[in-house]
């Protein structure tokens, strides 16, 4: 088995209408003409108008104009919008379609589905254009029980959307349960398969669990290179592949292709769920018996039914799933967060001997051109050791970080780890990666553990800024 290499349409942009209905306007015979408004008056309602405008673009309005009173019957702007009558029919269409992983009827033909939807709305690009990527993580849909647990649900959000932000991805999070028998951990198979139907537009599903942290905020997926042809990618642990673990492949952070073939997958993933449950109870014997560090855990978990369907099934499924070891496309908290400190000296070491125009301070809409200039220097020659993305081997930047068993939300923490290593540690990968986004707004954290923050002085890190101690 080669591990190494095993793979909506927006509304279009406001624009201004070049034809006028005014002829069209008929005022009363022998009614004055209206008085034209005071300029601020007039200001005002102009800029109503382009509100409405801009929540009827996000709303997705049919095609319209917009025009403000006292304006004369000018049009402000124009913007079409598919509609319920635009297009041919598609598999939105089909009344048996169906969203459910579960009860719906099985879904078949749907790469020539997708293709001919996205043929409907001018979105074909026949891989002339950069993958589209729909990021999926979320919640239950009840208050979290441990201690601040809330709060740092909020905060791993808002490291996503940071994330998902700087590299042009959709984020959605959802905190509903799709399924009642699929909640805990095997709420995501529904959630990613609903994504699915709901995003013909994204060739990319990514799953990434609420606990885990994006530590590398520059690292961009090698989707169109080291992925192509591949339809599932998850991080693996080679000694633990060997070993046939149930640690041996992570379900908590993966990449699906927006294919049949992965809508089968996730059938037969799901079919192991607690949703048929004499199946589930039989596969939980199954896997016990054939996968290794179980020991007297019973109850059948998505990542388990994951691993030995991959592991027992290669010569099947090998074609298409991309078992990643070579960076960290997720890595264990406990072997990361005390590094993070000497890979955040190593960057700004790189950084303060690199040519200026690396530190040249710059709009967050051009992160990505930095941050492949930033990648080039810090790989180089007198650069970081390891791969971009991180690895065992060097300090690069790891691309997630997952707490896996620090259960924030639940409280339910592994025994194995002290509440103090998991709270510190979830503070520190969070303020690493926000240290990385505050930079292009001009400001740091004061130290790893100190939630002030500090003003960056020009030509950082060559003019260090005083940092508090934590």
């Amino acid at each position: 088995m080669n591990h190494r290499m095993a793979g909506s349409s927006e509304a279009a942009p406001l624009s201004v209408s070049a034809s006028s209905p005014a002829a069209s306007i008929k005022k009363p015979h022998g009614a004055a003409p209206p008085r034209p408004l005071a300029g601020r008056a007039r200001d005002a309602l102009v800029f109503a108008a382009g509100v409405a405008a801009a929540v009827l673009v996000l709303l997705g309005s049919p095609s319209s104009v917009l025009v403000a009173p006292g304006s004369g019957g000018i049009p402000l702007v124009s913007f079409p919008v598919p509609g319920p009558e635009d297009g041919p029919r598609t598999f939105y269409d089909d009344p048996e379609l169906s969203y459910d992983a579960v009860r719906g009827r099985r879904l078949t033909h749907w790469d020539a589905k997708r293709a001919a939807w996205l043929r409907s709305r001018g979105l074909a690009t026949g891989g002339r254009a950069p993958e589209r990527v729909v990021m999926v993580s979320g919640s239950q849909p009840y208050p979290c029980h441990g201690d601040a647990g809330d709060h740092l649900l909020l905060r791993f959000l808002k490291n996503k959307l940071d994330y998902c932000r700087l590299h042009g991805i959709k984020l959605l999070y959802n905190r509903d349960f799709l399924h009642p028998s699929m909640t805990s951990l095997w709420a995501k198979i529904p959630i990613v398969r609903a994504a699915m139907l709901a995003h013909p537009d994204a060739e990319w599903i990514w799953w990434v669990d609420s606990d885990a942290v994006f530590t590398d905020m520059d690292f961009s997926l090698p989707l169109a290179t080291r992925y192509a042809g591949k339809n599932f990618v998850a991080y693996g642990v080679p000694k633990d592949i060997k070993r046939k673990s149930w640690l041996a492949i992570n379900a908590g952070v993966f990449l699906i292709r927006n294919c049949q073939w992965s809508l089968d997958l996730l059938d037969e993933w799901a079919r192991m769920g607690p949703a048929y449950p004499e199946e589930h109870a039989r596969w939980a014997k199954t896997v016990q018996s054939a996968l290794a560090d179980k020991g007297n855990y019973t109850w059948l978990d998505d990542q388990s039914a994951l691993v030995y369907l991959l592991l027992f099934n290669w010569e099947r499924l090998g074609e298409k799933a991309f078992v990643e070891t070579e960076y960290y496309l997720m890595v264990f908290w406990g072997d990361m967060v005390g590094r993070l400190d000497g890979i955040a000296a190593r960057y700004e070491a790189v950084e303060r001997r690199a040519a200026a125009a690396l530190r040249r301070r710059h709009a967050e809409r051009e992160h990505l051109r930095y941050a492949a200039a930033r990648n080039a220097a810090v790989g180089g020659a007198g650069g970081v050791p390891g791969p971009a993305g991180g690895g065992e081997d060097g300090w690069r930047r790891p691309l997630i970080t997952h707490f896996t068993g620090c259960q924030p939300c639940s409280g339910g923490r592994n025994p194995a780890y002290s509440k103090e290593s998991c709270d510190d540690g979830m503070r520190r990968a969070l303020g690493f990666a926000d240290d990385q986004v505050l930079r292009a707004y001009g400001f740091r954290h004061a130290a790893p553990l100190n939630d002030t923050v500090l003003p960056l002085p020009f030509d950082y890190p060559c003019q260090e800024t005083t940092r508090a101690r934590s």
